[in-house]
């Protein structure tokens, strides 16, 4: 015990009781709302890679993988929209709690299919969009009413190294848990169904999470427009460009991974490499940088993109996966780290001078995310078919990374106007 009470008093007046301390000090949703989202990114890395693995294993057959995300993209901005009009009626975080347990529904549908096939593959795919599109339309709206512009680099620092540390811990955990199966149950796909249960127990805890906040739904007017200010339609090139990226990431590591480095363990410890020192990056950066550091970082996560691309396609190896993997994990949380704050200041500008719905905005951010998605996995469609799988693969990596270096002349020009719109106010 004395050991203990030492140990306690030193934390206290510590570094870690400072960070308390500043945690505490922001406003209660905001709380809530990390939490959330802290439970729930236990289940996120399953949904983003391992979904994939299944279908591989079990259809040896990437386009497979290409059609569910397809499907997948495609529910999203239609559950946006069905989003906007249930909040007239239901109070959000009941509807965020619901696209939560949706995406374990989308797994067990897979499961329960005794073969895989392009309509089951199709259905749990739109399934999956649902889940993604309750899940981000309501988070996007509770972080851009929980927050404000002075805070949002601290609130998505901090969710960043949460969701970073808890990347280390999952995808080798689930990894080598999917790959033991093998030995403990005689088939891999029990592991797959257990793993499937294990979803369903953390989106239960996250929506009991976010059942406790004290969230306002926004007003019930018009929210889909068709015509907007100069400075959104800039924000809807980012999001197109972003979206590119996104057709991609979501399945080419794991199809990269599965050629050369092997199973499911490997691709669980090559996603774990490198994530606790990107992690402590992310809440450092979150906690000493401000808003006119936004557009800096995102350049940066976008040259990492870009730099992972070309060692994929000069190596196109083992080495060169590895590598784009540690790229891809110091890029993806740079460039949504700044993303994020970027658009919600936009939001907070041009709905205040046109009047609208914030949630509107969102809405529309969403179609243009679906529109580069669509071009992302469209281009692999393309190369795969056209020329070869080797060459989707290898090269539209690269040709993505290096298109999306254009995301930095649109995120200047976010910054800047929405500081010229502020000085004219």
């Amino acid at each position: 015990m004395g050991i203990w009470n030492a140990c306690r008093e030193s934390a206290q007046g510590g570094r870690l009781s400072r960070e308390i301390r500043v945690f505490l000090s922001y406003p209660r949703n905001m709380r809530v709302l990390l939490f959330t989202n802290l439970i729930y990114s236990f289940a996120m890395p399953v949904f983003y890679m391992f979904t994939n693995t299944y279908i591989l294993r079990n259809s040896e057959s990437v386009s497979m993988v290409i059609v569910y995300q397809l499907a997948t993209y495609s529910g999203i901005p239609f559950t946006f929209c069905v989003n906007g009009w249930l909040l007239k009626h239901f109070q959000i975080r009941w509807l965020y709690a619901v696209g939560m347990m949706l995406g374990g529904v989308s797994m067990t549908i897979m499961m329960v299919l005794p073969e895989l096939h392009l309509t089951g593959l199709g259905v749990a795919g739109l399934v999956m969009g649902m889940s993604f599109g309750l899940y981000w339309a309501n988070r996007d709206f509770l972080a851009l009413s929980a927050t404000d512009d002075g805070n949002r680099n601290y609130y998505y620092g901090l969710e960043a190294f949460f969701g970073n540390v808890i990347g280390l811990l999952v995808p080798v955990t689930v990894g080598w848990f999917l790959e033991g199966s093998v030995h403990w149950f005689g088939v891999v796909n029990q592991g797959y169904r257990i793993v499937t249960a294990c979803v369903f127990v953390v989106s239960a805890l996250a929506s009991a999470m976010i059942c406790a906040g004290r969230f306002v739904n926004p007003p019930p007017t018009r929210f889909l427009y068709l015509r907007f200010h100069w400075l959104w339609q800039r924000c809807l090139a980012l999001a197109v460009l972003k979206g590119l990226a996104q057709g991609y990431i979501m399945t080419a590591p794991a199809m990269l991974v599965a050629r050369f480095l092997g199973k499911e363990g490997v691709l669980g410890t090559a996603q774990s490499v490198g994530v606790l020192f990107s992690a402590t990056l992310l809440y450092v950066i979150g906690r000493s940088t401000k808003p006119q550091h936004r557009v800096v970082i995102y350049a940066v996560g976008l040259a990492m993109y870009a730099l992972g691309g070309a060692a994929n396609a000069v190596l196109f190896n083992g080495t060169g996966v590895v590598i784009f993997m540690l790229c891809l994990l110091l890029a993806s949380p740079l460039i949504d780290f700044a993303y994020g704050p970027i658009v919600l200041q936009a939001v907070d500008t041009v709905s205040a001078i046109e009047r609208r719905n914030p949630f509107s905005y969102l809405i529309s951010l969403e179609f243009g995310l679906y529109a580069g998605r669509f071009v992302g996995c469209s281009l692999f469609l393309v190369l795969a078919y056209k020329v070869s799988d080797v060459v989707a693969l290898r090269y539209a990596l690269l040709i993505i990374g290096l298109l999306q270096l254009l995301s930095v002349v649109a995120a200047r020009g976010i910054a800047k106007g929405c500081a010229l719109v502020k000085g004219e106010a």
